[in-house]
C-alpha cells in the first residue's frame, strides 16, 4: 500500500527556519589549507543558491571530507544540497549516491554535534522516502522513526506516523522482523501518540485514515485471533488495561463482539472505567447468554450512567427483559411503563412487552372459580396490546376472553367492571370474544 502522496510533500515545514550557516567557525590553521576551505564553503554556497546542486557536491565533499569540523552549517546544507542533485540526476546508480549521501550527512553530524533532537525526525522522513523499498534499509528507517520519537516523545509532524508504521509494515514483510503482537502493540502506542495530538488540538482524520488502512493490508486481525491469540494474553494478565482495551477495539472494529476474550476486556474496562456504552454493552452479553443475575446489577449502573431520557428508557427495556426472565413480572411491568415514561419512542414495545406478561400469567392467577374473572387477564392483555397499537397481541388476547354465554351464567353483564386481582390488579370492562 502506497502513503498518499502528500506525506513526501513535508519536506518544507520540516525544514521551515533552518538557518545557511552557523558561527564557531573551525578553518585550517595552514594558510594554504584555509584558503582552500574558504573558497570551497563560497563555491558549494553559491551553487546551492543558484539550485545547480549536482555541481555544489564536489567543494561540498571535500569540505565534509577534509575539514569535518568546519561548521554545522556545512551538514545542514548538505542535506539540501545532496536531495537536490537527487531530486535533479535522472540516473538511477547515482540518484541513490547522493540519496546515501544525504543519510550519510546526518550520520556524521551526530557524530560531531549532540543534537540529534533537531533534526532526527527529518532524517527518519528522508530515510523512508528513499528506502521504503530496500529490504536492507529499512531497519535503520524505523530505528530512525523510533528515535525521534524517544528524543522528542513524539513526532512533531502527526502525518509522519503512517510512513512510520508503513515502514515497519515493510520491514517485517521483506524481513519477518516481528510477531503479530509486537506489530500491534507499535501500532497502539502510535494511536496514543494521535490521541494526545488530537487532545492539543491538532486534526489526526488523515494520519488515522491511513493508518486503519495499513494495519487492514497487513490481515493481522481476525476474530480467531482476537480470541486464540489476545485473550489468553489477558487471562493470564486479566488486569491488564492496555491489553483490554486493544481487544476491546480490535473487536469492535472486526465485529467479533461475540468472543468471549471481548467479554473478559468489557468486564475489565466496564470495571474500571464504566460508561454508559460498556455498561450497556457487557449487560447485553450476560443477558444474550442467558445469565440474568448477572446483568441487572450492570444495567442499574447504566442507569446511573445514562445522560439522557433516550438512554434511560432504553436501559429500563432491559431491566424489564430481565426482571420478566426471572420471574419478576411485576418488576417487568413497571419498567417498562418507566421506559415508556421516558420515551414514548418506547411505548409500543413497552406495552406489548406487558401484554405478552398478562397473557403468559393465565395459569399463575386463575382461581378455577370464575371462567369470566380468570379471562380477566386477557381483557388487560388487550388493553396493553391496544396501547401499543399491536393488532396481532389484541387480537390474540380476544381470542382467549368469554363467550357472551359465560358472562350471562355467571350473572355478569358486558361492559360492566371486573378486578383482574392476581399481580396484574386492574379493573377491566367486561368483554367477550364473540
Amino acid at each position: 500500500m502506497k502513503i498518499k502522496s502528500t506525506l513526501l510533500g513535508l519536506s518544507a515545514l520540516l525544514f521551515a527556519g533552518m538557518v545557511q550557516a552557523q558561527d564557531g567557525w573551525n578553518f585550517p590553521t595552514d594558510p594554504a589549507e584555509e584558503a582552500k576551505a574558504k573558497e570551497l564553503n563560497a563555491a558549494y554556497t553559491d551553487y546551492m543558491k543558484s539550485e545547480q546542486f549536482v555541481e555544489a557536491t564536489k567543494p561540498l565533499h571535500w569540505l565534509l571530507v577534509n575539514v569535518p569540523e568546519l561548521n554545522e552549517s556545512i551538514y545542514i546544507n548538505g542535506v539540501t544540497v545532496y536531495k537536490g542533485a537527487a531530486d535533479a540526476t535522472t540516473d538511477e546508480a547515482q540518484k541513490r549516491v547522493y540519496e546515501d549521501s544525504v543519510i550519510w550527512v546526518y550520520n556524521k553530524r551526530d557524530e560531531i554535534y549532540d543534537n540529534a533532537p533537531k533534526w532526527i525526525e527529518n532524517k527518519a522522513y528522508y530515510g523512508y522516502g528513499f528506502y521504503k523499498g530496500a529490504k536492507e534499509k529499512l531497519a535503520d528507517v524505523v530505528a530512525d522513526f523510533e528515535r525521534a520519537i524517544e528524543l522528542n516523545g513524539e513526532l512533531s509532524l502527526t502525518a509522519l506516523y503512517p510512513a512510520y508504521f508503513d515502514a515497519v509494515r515493510r520491514h517485517d514483510a521483506y524481513n519477518d522482523a516481528y510477531t503479530d503482537e509486537q506489530i500491534l502493540d507499535i501500532y497502539a502506542s502510535i494511536q496514543e501518540d494521535l490521541d494526545k495530538a488530537a487532545a492539543a488540538g491538532k486534526d489526526v482524520t488523515s494520519p488515522r485514515s491511513q493508518m486503519e488502512q495499513l494495519l487492514v493490508a497487513m490481515e493481522l486481525i481476525d476474530c480467531d485471533f482476537i480470541e486464540n491469540t489476545m485473550g489468553p494474553k489477558l487471562a493470564a494478565d486479566p488486569t491488564n488495561e492496555k491489553l483490554a482495551q486493544q481487544i476491546f477495539q480490535y473487536s469492535v472494529q472486526y465485529k467479533c463482539l461475540s468472543s468471549n476474550a471481548f467479554l473478559s476486556a468489557l468486564e475489565l474496562i466496564d470495571s474500571n472505567n464504566p460508561t454508559y456504552a460498556t455498561s450497556q454493552v457487557r449487560a447485553m452479553r450476560y443477558i444474550q447468554e442467558k445469565d440474568y443475575e448477572k446483568a441487572q446489577p450492570v444495567l442499574e449502573k447504566a442507569l446511573t450512567l445514562a445522560e439522557n431520557d433516550v438512554q434511560k428508557a432504553e436501559i429500563q427495556m432491559d431491566l424489564a427483559k430481565v426482571h420478566a426472565n426471572l420471574g419478576r413480572k411485576s418488576a417487568a411491568r413497571n419498567a417498562a411503563k418507566e421506559a415508556a415514561a421516558l420515551d414514548p419512542e418506547r411505548t409500543k414495545d413497552a406495552y406489548s412487552m406487558i401484554g405478552g406478561l398478562y397473557m403468559n400469567s393465565f395459569n399463575d392467577c386463575k382461581g378455577g372459580v370464575s371462567r369470566v374473572k380468570d379471562r380477566a387477564i386477557y381483557m388487560a392483555a388487550y388493553n396493553a396490546y391496544q396501547r401499543a397499537g399491536d393488532s396481532q397481541g389484541m387480537a390474540q388476547a380476544r381470542a382467549q376472553f368469554p363467550s357472551k354465554e359465560e358472562v350471562f351464567t355467571e350473572g355478569l353483564q358486558v361492559g360492566g367492571s371486573i378486578s383482574t386481582g392476581c399481580w396484574i390488579g386492574e379493573t377491566v370492562s367486561i368483554s367477550t370474544r364473540d
